[in-house]
């Protein structure tokens, strides 16, 4: 009887120490998928950013109207109005001689929404470092914008 009762506390030792081993790798890895899924998040935000900024810019090519755009809608990012660069090109995207001094039907927009992703978990931020992420939309100038 007394063997039995021995082998009991011996297998609930061998529990506890396996448990302690497994639950933190078991931790950094919810973690991990929660660091992606965060990562996902923000890129997905700044795209949709850049797209809504540009069909605001593809109409009105106040340069100052579209960065605000694109700030108001990544507001859970927190993007500021300085991390958007507006970009005016000629028709076929490569050029930006004859659309950037007077931006104008026939030439393109090209917005890009940057952002510098850290993760929340401290280890995985020391190993992965910063994460430059970028959303970028280009579309045709439909109209020339003229003031009411």
């Amino acid at each position: 009887m007394g063997r039995l009762i021995r082998r009991r506390d011996h297998a609930r030792g061998q529990t506890l120490v396996e448990f302690a081993l497994i639950v933190p790798l078991f931790i950094l890895m919810m973690m991990g998928i929660f660091d992606v899924g965060r990562a996902i998040y923000v890129y997905s935000t700044i795209n949709n950013a850049a797209h809504e900024a540009v069909r605001l810019a593809i109409v009105d090519q106040d340069t100052a109207d579209v960065r605000a755009k694109a700030a108001t809608h990544a507001v859970g990012v927190g993007v500021a109005s300085g991390d958007v660069t507006v970009r005016w090109l000629s028709s076929d995207y490569t050029d930006v001689a004859p659309c950037n001094a007077t931006p104008r039907y026939g030439c393109a927009v090209e917005v890009a929404v940057a952002y510098d992703f850290n993760a929340a978990t401290p280890l995985i931020s020391n190993l992965l470092g910063t994460l430059s992420l970028e959303g970028v939309a280009r579309q045709q100038i439909e109209r020339t914008y003229t003031s009411p």
